[in-house]
């Protein structure tokens, strides 16, 4: 509960520090909206010319895609800490600081960083996902509204598992992977499609090593009344699981690699 305490004291300390210079920060803002909006733009542009994506509709596609970008940027707005600063914090040498300080150091590498920029990716992810509801007539209930939930949640846990990986690296290279953001960034802009669009290899990486598929597709596709890779019922409130075990697995590697990490002496 401290925990919590201190990372919530630390986020409004953070808004309010960025938020001292509101024009920048609209303005800022408003850019992510344009670019986030330019990728929902390329979805329509692909309605458009298509129709349809396999046994998928406009409709059904904007609601995938609004799943992932609501998940992914509220994980960078929330994480960043993790996604955007970590491999900085290392070549400064202020991460030295945080051995120091009576508090886990993933604790504090979270509360380091926030990036509130994020929520307007957040709002057009939102439109999308509405939009996608009215056009494929989703008749929603107290289980899809739990399953939407658990999705997003459990998706968020996935992603910074994902950006842990980059955190690893960092530690022993001081420098970031571009092939870990290949996975991270690239697996939003994939997985922005259903999953059986693409071939075989693509389907085994975002549906086991980096599981975006069983986290946010699975549950997307049921809640569309149109399961994805034959799961269905209570296999599918199970999928999103998966990105709380990908979260864990990653989180105690990134314990063991600190063991191991040296400062830059900067």
């Amino acid at each position: 509960m401290n925990t919590l305490k201190l990372y919530l004291h630390s986020m409004k300390v953070l808004l309010k520090s960025q938020m001292q210079y509101p024009f920048s920060f609209c303005l800022q803002t408003l850019a992510q909206i344009v670019m986030e909006a330019g990728e929902m733009l390329a979805v329509l542009l692909i309605v458009n010319r298509f129709q349809a994506l396999n046994q998928w509709t406009g409709g059904d596609l904007l609601f995938f895609f609004g799943m992932m970008s609501i998940a992914f940027y509220l994980t960078e707005c929330f994480g960043r800490g993790i996604t955007g600063n970590f491999a900085a914090l290392i070549r400064s040498g202020n991460l030295d600081t945080f051995f120091l300080r009576p508090r886990g150091i993933m604790t504090q590498v979270l509360c380091h960083a926030i990036d509130p920029r994020r929520i307007g990716c957040i709002a057009v992810g939102v439109a999308a996902l509405v939009l996608g509801c009215q056009q494929s007539q989703v008749q929603w209930n107290g289980m899809k509204i739990f399953l939407f939930t658990e999705a997003i949640f459990f998706g968020m846990l996935l992603i910074l598992g994902l950006f842990l990986i980059e955190a690893v690296f960092a530690v022993h290279s001081v420098k970031s992977i571009e092939l870990v953001n290949a996975v991270s960034y690239g697996g939003r802009s994939a997985c922005q499609y259903p999953i059986d669009a693409y071939p075989g290899p693509l389907r085994v990486l975002f549906g086991t090593l980096a599981p975006f598929a069983l986290v946010l597709q699975v549950p997307s596709a049921v809640i569309l009344g149109k399961p994805l890779l034959g799961i269905d019922g209570v296999a599918a409130f199970l999928c999103p699981l998966s990105g709380l075990v990908f979260f864990v697995i990653m989180y105690f590697v990134f314990q063991k690699a600190m063991k191991f990490y040296r400062s830059t002496g900067s």
